[in-house]
């Protein structure tokens, strides 16, 4: 779920840290200076970093988890079959 919600966060933050910038930048008046925009840039791109930066371990360990389980679920899923074919001719 950590790793579902994270990029959807850091993309809440681009969003929110570019309205930033467009606030600033309409406050500003005539007076544009590319300063004004760096902030709220600034801050999209790092929410947008940090959300992918937790998303990608995380979904990776996931992915990690997943295949160890499948792989033990496999191996008992032979095992039962051949206990219980081993009882049937017991």
């Amino acid at each position: 779920m950590i790793g579902n919600i994270s990029p959807l966060l850091g993309l809440l933050g681009t969003v929110i840290g570019m309205i930033s910038a467009f606030q600033q930048l309409e406050s500003a008046g005539s007076k544009v200076d590319p300063a004004i925009l760096s902030g709220g840039i600034w801050e999209a791109l790092l929410t947008t970093a940090v959300g992918l930066a937790v998303a990608i371990p995380a979904i990776s360990a996931l992915n990690l988890m997943e295949s160890r389980v499948d792989v033990a679920r496999l191996a008992l899923r032979d095992a039962s079959s051949r206990l219980l074919t081993a009882l049937k001719f017991a």
